[in-house]
């Protein structure tokens, strides 16, 4: 057997990374919880002072400690050891082998109590599970989930969180998510149609001399290669021939599951676009529709897609809804935010680091990301007492950009709190009020 072939019997007989993940994941799952270092600071109000003047908090907190900055008290320091966390062993394993990048997916935290300012904490991790390899938008990566415990000097639970994070081969590629807003190319033969769009018009190329109607527009007739048109302006009418739910990858403004559908208009032609108004398992092949235009901004309206039987006194779509919170994301604020939170991972403060993991700028953090949601929880419910925050990360909430900030009230004790960007939702969340709140 040659040097060649003995290397390779020996390499299929390791077990691949894979493998080696997996039995990590399994021998830290079975371990259970492990006690954590005592919290380095008492609750003290220099660091809540620090939180909330970052994140423009202005709340009451001079007794208890804002309930989002639960685990700013177990966060390392800059300097300080890393270790001790659930998820350090099958983390630094996924370094080594090349899934670099990192970023959170999901925090879900529930209070039992708020602390109280001169508390001392002391956390403890449980490893929660690994889940992959999967492709996504950043590249191949596992997402890896863990939970930390609070308890008080005297042993009760206080809070608890399960986080979730992706580790992912940087690809080089940008994300959909980094892009800006997708637009349609414009040219001197659809001009006319956009210029409809923005009038409120559904505009259908026609030629000038044998009169076939065609979609889309283009400089000659496919039937008599006429290059004289003009266009009519269509009723808006028609019925779905196809469609497709889309569900992944990420598409800039807009937040899955939505339907991208083939609309065939009464006059013959056939369109494509988005079908609001409805669930998207509710979209049929022959469902009949009808246009609305939605306005996505000053220069750009698309034709889309409702139901015919959508009531006429509903607004079609157009500009968002006032926010509740407005947050410019400067570069000092995203920056600010993070040291307040005491994260200090270059994506949040380094520019260049940032980019070299495949994104396009420094970005909010997510326990900053929990803050804002928890400010604009108890703006839509003033003086209620929080149970909990359930967050999942859309698309990244980058240096320049501007963060709104919507609530509704569900039911007594719910909230949902949507978070924004240019580039669409960063961030959805269900926040739990105490009973009575």
């Amino acid at each position: 057997m040659t040097t060649t072939q003995q290397a390779a019997k020996q390499a299929a007989a390791e077990p691949s990374v894979h493998d080696r993940l997996t039995e990590a994941a399994r021998r830290l799952a079975a371990a259970g919880e492990r006690p954590g270092q005592p919290c380095p600071d008492p609750v003290n109000a220099a660091m809540i002072r620090n939180w909330t003047q970052a994140l423009g908090d202005t709340g009451d907190w001079s007794r208890f400690a804002p309930p989002a900055m639960i685990q700013v008290w177990s966060m390392p320091g800059l300097v300080a050891d890393k270790g001790g966390s659930a998820a350090d062993e099958v983390l630094g394993m996924l370094d080594d082998h090349g899934y670099t990048g990192v970023v959170a997916t999901n925090c879900e935290q529930t209070y039992d109590r708020y602390v109280r300012v001169g508390e001392h904490l002391r956390p403890a991790m449980r490893f929660g599970g690994l889940t992959g390899p999967k492709r996504t938008a950043m590249g191949e990566g596992y997402f890896v989930t863990w939970y930390q415990t609070w308890y008080d000097a005297d042993g009760r639970r206080v809070a608890e969180m399960l986080f979730r994070v992706l580790k992912f081969r940087p690809s080089g590629r940008r994300r959909a998510g980094n892009a800006p807003p997708m637009r349609p190319v414009t040219s001197p033969d659809t001009a006319f149609f956009w210029e409809g769009a923005k009038a409120g018009e559904l505009r259908i190329q026609r030629c000038a001399d044998c009169g076939e109607l065609r979609h889309p527009p283009g400089p000659m007739c496919p039937s008599c290669h006429s290059l004289r048109r003009d266009h009519v302006v269509a009723s808006g009418r028609g019925q779905v021939h196809s469609y497709v739910v889309h569900h992944h990858p990420p598409v800039p403004g807009r937040t899955p599951p939505f339907v991208v559908a083939v609309v065939e208009l009464e006059e013959g032609v056939r369109v494509v676009g988005n079908v609001l108004r409805c669930d998207p398992g509710e979209v049929t092949v022959g469902m009949p529709v009808r246009v609305a235009f939605e306005h996505v901004d000053d220069e750009l309206t698309l034709p889309q897609w409702v139901p015919a039987d959508a009531p006429d006194d509903e607004p079609p779509p157009g500009p968002a809804e006032p926010a509740l919170l407005e947050i410019p994301l400067t570069p000092t604020f995203v920056i600010a935010t993070a040291l307040a939170t005491r994260d200090f991972n270059p994506v949040h403060h380094d520019t260049a680091l940032a980019r070299a993991q495949g994104t396009k700028d420094i970005f909010l953090n997510i326990l900053t990301t929990m803050g804002l949601v928890q400010r604009a929880a108890l703006a839509a419910a003033p003086g209620a007492t929080l149970g909990g925050i359930a967050v999942r990360l859309g698309v990244p909430a980058y240096a320049g950009d501007t963060l709104r900030l919507y609530a509704e009230r569900v039911d007594a004790t719910t909230l949902k709190v949507r978070g924004a960007v240019s580039l669409g939702d960063h961030v959805t969340a269900t926040v739990k009020l105490k009973e009575g709140a």
